[in-house]
């Protein structure tokens, strides 16, 4: 089933909206490459991952409370898929003290 736009001006908008949650998603997936090559997260920082967590949770419940289109609801939820492997990776990848500029 196809949607069909009442004007040029809502596709215009809807195509906008689409290229920054496609965009939004390849810019947060860097940062998992670049620890999975260093086998460190030593550069996110605690401080960084609360701000995550409550970035994340906020995220969720607005998308999910408040009425909104089902495709951005499943844009929130690529946001937590990058979170829990985020999540993971600091969990595997611990601080190596015999490594240089990896502690501190």
């Amino acid at each position: 089933k196809f949607y069909v736009f009442k004007s040029v001006y809502s596709f215009v908008i809807t195509a906008c909206a689409d290229y920054v949650y496609f965009f939004g998603f390849i810019k947060m997936t860097p940062q998992i490459y670049v620890n999975y090559k260093l086998k460190t997260v030593s550069h996110l920082t605690n401080n960084m991952m609360v701000y995550k967590v409550f970035n994340t949770f906020v995220d969720d419940a607005f998308a999910w409370l408040v009425d909104s289109p089902l495709k951005w609801k499943v844009m929130c939820l690529r946001d937590d898929l990058i979170f829990a492997v985020l999540v993971y990776q600091k969990f595997i990848y611990r601080t190596d003290m015999r490594r240089a500029n990896d502690f501190g």
